[in-house]
């Protein structure tokens, strides 16, 4: 009930606001390219109410939280100081851990910096050191577009900072039956064409497809990315948490032994991982040769 009623003042808060004139890129100067996110009211309505119900089921489920903080502590370690991007900030829970990036999203939320689309992002070329996103790869229309405005707004040496899905033998039945989200195989993520979908609409099999299926073209495409770090990660703490959509199967005093337990699997984790940890430097590497 007390979720209920915060959710409810939110969404009035929001509606308060005209969400399409709320675009924060000033304190980084004018952007080399327009980049505001064009969204029909009702779009950015129903993802306004989403992010408040995630931040809400954020505040309310302690499992969440503890596998949330470990992971954020994993992106700590490879985040450069200095000026932190965050796309698809979300519910806002990566402000706990880094308080000074600059967190957006599509949609406005109090607790966002910024809202901004990140297949064009409104700022200069070489402004953030890093760029982080948790969960947003999947969710683009074209992410080949997002990586170009990477290489382009990230300065030499700068980072981007990825925890995406991983569909492995182990999690394929859960990603493929029981989350909300869908999996396409037979997509091309080099695609630069933007579709008008829903924002929450994801391809769960895109992270793999792209870092996995199709990893020499990317790197042909990108040759001024390299992989610095690639783990595949959590095979039982993470799907009995119930994640932000379904209800917890592990309690609390569960989590140290299950979590030795993953320890024990984690030569298996090729094959039974629910997630895939990427970190991409911009500008150590050039290909000698383009590719054809």
């Amino acid at each position: 009930m007390v979720c209920l009623v915060w959710v409810v003042s939110l969404l009035n808060e929001i509606c308060l606001r005209d969400p399409q004139k709320i675009h924060v890129v000033t304190v980084f100067g004018e952007p080399d390219k327009p980049g505001k996110p064009n969204k029909p009211k009702e779009t950015i309505m129903k993802a306004a109410e989403i992010l408040a119900e995630r931040r809400c089921k954020w505040q309310s489920k302690k499992i969440l939280r503890k596998l949330y903080h470990k992971w954020y502590s994993q992106i700590g370690e490879w985040i450069r100081p200095g000026v932190v991007l965050e796309l698809g900030g979300g519910s806002g829970n990566l402000k706990e851990h880094f308080p000074d990036a600059v967190s957006s999203d599509i949609v406005f939320a109090p607790w966002l910096d910024a809202v901004l689309d990140a297949h064009r992002l409104p700022f200069r070329s070489e402004t953030f050191d890093d760029i982080v996103l948790f969960d947003v790869l999947h969710h683009l229309s074209a992410p080949v577009l997002f990586f170009r405005e990477a290489e382009r707004v990230l300065k030499p040496g700068g980072r981007v900072v990825l925890m995406e899905p991983y569909v492995s033998w182990g999690s394929y039945f859960v990603y493929r039956f029981l989350h909300a989200e869908g999996m396409q195989w037979l997509v091309d993520p080099f695609e630069t064409n933007i579709t008008r979908k829903d924002a929450f609409q994801g391809n769960q099999a895109i992270p793999r497809i792209i870092f996995e299926k199709e990893r020499e073209r990317f790197e042909c495409s990108f040759p001024d990315f390299t992989f610095l770090e690639e783990r595949r990660l959590e095979t039982l703490l993470y799907p009995l948490s119930g994640g932000f959509h379904n209800p917890s199967l592990l309690p609390i005093t569960l989590y140290r032994p299950l979590e030795l337990i993953e320890s024990v699997l984690k030569p298996l984790n090729r094959y039974l991982a629910y997630r895939i940890f990427i970190v991409l430097e911009k500008g150590t590497r050039r290909l000698e040769e383009p590719c054809a």
